[in-house]
């Protein structure tokens, strides 16, 4: 199984880079795992931004995979309860498991349409790439739970 987390939209900040690097080392020690950036069309429509995107992601994303996409109206889980959601997807998923952050502009219906799950960080709205290393922590922090390591307190 590998873990694939797809980024709409390119890292600019070099500080970002570097903590996406950073939680990338740290989550290998647990599973194989795939970042991909999914850079669309620029354009002055958000909605054809979107279209863009969605269409360069579902291309990736191949038809056994168990897709959970990050949204605002996902379901919302403490770190605890984030570290047993992977956990039951590490168990019961006998396919790729796939982490999509969306763009600035969010999901095209079509990417809605091909989730297993939604997941909501927080209430709070955060820039797109600043949700990037938010996330890889959060999912670091869910498996250093997972193996009882001196991280989560």
């Amino acid at each position: 199984m590998l873990i694939k987390i797809f980024f709409t939209g390119k890292t600019k900040e070099s500080y970002l880079q570097t903590g996406i690097a950073d939680y990338e080392k740290r989550l290998k020690k647990y599973f194989p795992l795939s970042i991909t950036e999914i850079i669309a069309k620029k354009s002055p429509n958000p909605e054809l931004v979107k279209q863009s995107e969605s269409e360069i992601l579902l291309k990736q994303i191949m038809p056994q995979d168990f897709v959970i996409i990050l949204d605002e109206r996902g379901k919302q889980l403490k770190s605890v309860e984030l570290a047993n959601q992977v956990q039951k997807f590490l168990n019961t998923v006998n396919k790729n498991i796939v982490f999509v952050i969306g763009g600035a502009y969010g999901f095209d219906k079509k990417v809605y349409d091909r989730a297993n799950f939604l997941f909501s960080l927080s209430m709070f709205t955060f820039s797109h790439q600043m949700v990037r290393v938010i996330f890889l922590e959060q999912l670091y922090r869910a498996m250093t739970i997972l193996k009882n390591e001196p991280y989560h307190h």
